[in-house]
């Protein structure tokens, strides 16, 4: 109950958030009650929530992207018939979040270019290791009674993967999903840097200008938008541990 709380507390916050998303005059007023002495508080050239949702479409591709290949990553390697593959995808892919973000951009632009698609690969590549490891945590603590007994009931190997196995790994993949967004919104603020767009320019505008009132207004955004996805994900996992232990409980009776 105390995480249902905690979770409506941080989604709560979400209406004064999209009130300093959406109005400038609440951006000024904030950021001008904190630094008094300057002149220009909020970035002029782009509204902060133009430049909030490239930072959401961004996050979102890349993110869905990262689901969608981590899922079938960790589906494949925990098959018979692709077990051997496991350690080597559970190495490459910590390998490729030890590359800093800025690093893979480097090495991006000079073949993609400036703008969107560097900073998407990015992304993607530092967010794929959470999913990944989960997904083959999640699928491998499931009971081989459990999959046994569907086995027995006639069910084939797809839908023992989808009506049995995928049902008991969700939590724990969506628990690497959660850390991988969480990663993702601070992370995509250094698309800013090569013109990718969303709240990262804000922030580069800021230390360009030494502009203390720039960087935090595209911090706040960033850091709202972080509170505000673990808010979601912690209500979501919450309502899935009340289905769950009432589902145990009807099975008891």
């Amino acid at each position: 109950m105390t995480g249902r709380k905690s979770s409506y507390l941080k989604l709560l916050v979400f209406v004064p958030y999209l009130a300093y998303l959406i109005f400038p005059q609440v951006q000024r007023t904030l950021l001008g009650t904190l630094f008094p002495a300057t002149e220009e508080l909020v970035y002029p050239r782009a509204g902060l929530l133009y430049l909030f949702g490239e930072h959401l479409l961004l996050v979102l591709l890349s993110e869905v992207l990262a689901f969608l290949s981590g899922l079938s990553l960790g589906i494949v390697v925990t098959r018979r018939w692709g077990e051997e593959f496991k350690q080597p995808v559970l190495d490459l892919s910590a390998l490729l979040q030890t590359f800093p973000p800025v690093a893979v951009l480097t090495l991006a632009v000079p073949a993609l270019g400036f703008g969107f698609a560097p900073a998407f690969l990015a992304l993607y590549l530092y967010s794929i290791l959470p999913i990944v490891r989960n997904c083959i945590t999640g699928l491998s603590s499931v009971s081989p009674s459990l999959k046994e007994a569907a086995r027995g009931m006639g069910m084939n190997s797809r839908q023992i993967l989808f009506q049995v196995e995928l049902p008991q790994a969700f939590p724990a993949i969506l628990a690497g999903t959660r850390i991988s967004t969480i990663i993702n919104i601070g992370t995509a603020t250094v698309g800013g840097v090569i013109g990718a767009g969303g709240l990262g320019v804000v922030i580069v505008a800021g230390l360009v200008r030494d502009n203390t009132a720039f960087v935090l207004q595209g911090a706040l955004a960033a850091a709202g938008l972080a509170l505000a996805a673990d808010g979601i994900f912690e209500l979501w996992n919450s309502r899935l541990s009340v289905v769950s232990s009432r589902s145990t409980d009807n099975n008891r009776n």
